[in-house]
């Protein structure tokens, strides 16, 4: 007869945690470590300086989880974006984004995997990682930020607008513009299709 195993939600280990059983904090870093280390190396985009920066807001967390109100992973990944943003602003330069450095979990390559892709389609999917990290190190840190932990880490707004500490209208505007940015930047690069309307000949026939 089989052991039934029982998966506790964030709420009852983070009060586990508080009680005295420390161990289940193991629990919540297991649970979201792919997810803040996506972030981080997005975010500051040198993976061995990313990991670091995860373990250090881990390590936050553990010492202020008492002062936690409300769902640990907003409030969690709301910590490692404070942590990359004091990393970014004490190298005073902006980030090269890895996209490759990516966890099989949360890697972007993976919306675009085929398996059955031929030599011509994994060229184009390798060149398309390559200008989709270029165009995330090139729009404003505030809008990568959001766009990340939106279409990256699926956070709703309200999540992100807690994250970072903006209303969810900033997190709307931000998200859009970022997206307008990547779009034109891959346009550009004729890795993204233009949506072209269908013209009308003489006939009035499409």
């Amino acid at each position: 007869m089989g052991v039934e195993v029982v998966e506790h939600d964030d709420q009852q280990l983070v009060q586990a945690v508080l009680a005295g059983d420390t161990h289940r904090f193991n629990t919540l870093v297991e649970r979201y470590q792919s997810r803040v280390y996506g972030l981080c190396v997005r975010m500051v985009g040198d993976a061995d300086m990313a990991a670091d920066v995860a373990q250090d807001a881990f390590i936050s967390a553990y010492r202020n989880l008492p002062a936690l109100r409300g769902e640990f992973r907003p409030w969690m990944m709301r910590i490692a974006a404070n942590a990359c943003r004091d990393v970014l602003r004490s190298r005073k330069r902006r980030p090269t984004v890895s996209i490759d450095e990516e966890p099989e979990d949360d890697a972007p390559a993976q919306q675009f995997a085929d398996q059955s892709a031929g030599p011509e389609e994994e060229l184009l999917r390798s060149e398309l990682q390559q200008v989709l990290a270029r165009a995330l190190n090139d729009i404003p840190a505030d809008q990568r930020e959001v766009v990340i932990l939106s279409d990256v880490q699926g956070m709703s707004y309200q999540e992100i607008a807690d994250c970072v500490g903006i209303n969810i209208g900033t997190v709307k505007s931000r998200l859009n513009r970022a997206r307008a940015r990547l779009r034109d930047i891959l346009q550009a690069a004729e890795l993204f299709p233009q949506i072209v309307r269908p013209t009308r000949d003489t006939n009035g026939s499409r």
